[in-house]
């Protein structure tokens, strides 16, 4: 991925011979830099105005990870192919199903509703899965900028609108309930920030799709 999508961190050495630590292991670069958490730290000294360049860069960061070309990249072999969405909720529904325990809902009708729900799959892209600001890595020198993106262990060739789907669902916004609000981890909240819709209009209009109400309320439902 590296030679197409510039935020990788670089790769030092790999080892293949399990008998080191008991598995093929692999060392990469310490990428320096922030990395924000709940709040966007003040010593940083962001305008609101450097707050929305922050969130749009990462904004378009996904959009060059869905625009590369898996293909050429030498990642189609991740992929399984159409019905990657049916896969993903019937997946995580019988995994739910098998790790429940008595104290929680049983969430049926949300499964139920999710499997009656689904949109067809839009396209077949790398997506990381798990893409949300504790895993980007903002440049020491300009924290608008974004030089790393980190945590690929859930990284697939996939549906590019779940991978949004999956990146919305941590978006907690001012005016959000209360509830949500209570267990926001990324700093979304901050003035300059953008919406959920704004974040999806500009996804959208950067790779030239569209996305009906129904199918965000599929992805947002199903992200969370």
């Amino acid at each position: 991925l590296a030679p197409v999508f510039p935020p990788v961190p670089t790769m030092v050495a790999l080892c293949r011979d399990e008998d080191v630590l008991g598995a093929p292991f692999y060392v990469m670069e310490r990428v320096v830099g922030t990395i924000l958490r709940t709040d966007i730290p003040p010593e940083l000294g962001l305008s609101r105005g450097d707050v929305e360049r922050l969130c749009r860069g990462a904004a378009q960061t996904l959009v060059q990870l869905h625009d590369v070309d898996v293909t050429m990249a030498g990642l189609a072999h991740l992929g399984r192919g159409d019905g990657y969405v049916g896969r993903q909720v019937a997946g995580w529904s019988a995994r739910y199903r098998a790790a429940r325990t008595p104290d929680v809902g049983s969430f049926e009708p949300v499964m139920s509703w999710l499997a009656t729900s689904q949109p067809a799959d839009v396209g077949r892209v790398l997506v990381h899965n798990d893409f949300r600001f504790d895993n980007l890595v903002l440049a020491q020198n300009d924290p608008t900028r974004i030089v790393g993106v980190l945590d690929w262990e859930l990284a697939t060739v996939g549906d590019p609108l779940m991978d949004l789907g999956s990146a919305l669902a941590y978006w907690v916004q001012p005016g959000d309930d209360p509830r949500a609000l209570a267990v926001r981890l990324q700093p979304t909240h901050t003035p300059g920030m953008l919406t959920r819709d704004e974040v999806v209009t500009a996804y959208c209009a950067a790779r030239g799709i569209e996305v009906s109400a129904k199918e965000r309320l599929f992805l947002e439902v199903f992200g969370a």
